[in-house]
């Protein structure tokens, strides 16, 4: 799941996919989920693999796109989810 996340943000170039994919990961992933790709990092695109490493440094990363910003009932211009 982590190589799709990753492709899908693909278009954003290397770094920035690797950011996003890393703040995708700490917002929306089970605990569980997190611990499974940290222990083993294998079959991991290279930017799947750059943000475990980022997440690794830092397990709550900067928001990245407008989807992982959530707002209040009033708000508008991001995600509203959750």
């Amino acid at each position: 799941m982590a190589n799709q996340i990753a492709a899908n943000f693909a278009t954003m170039g290397d770094v920035d996919a690797a950011a996003a994919t890393a703040d995708h990961i700490a917002m929306f992933w089970d605990p569980r989920m997190k611990a499974s790709v940290f222990a083993d990092l294998t079959d991991l695109s290279p930017t799947a693999e750059q943000a475990i490493m980022l997440l690794r440094q830092d397990p709550h990363p900067s928001h990245q796109t407008q989807a992982t910003e959530f707002v209040a009932a009033n708000e508008v211009g991001a995600s509203d989810a959750g």
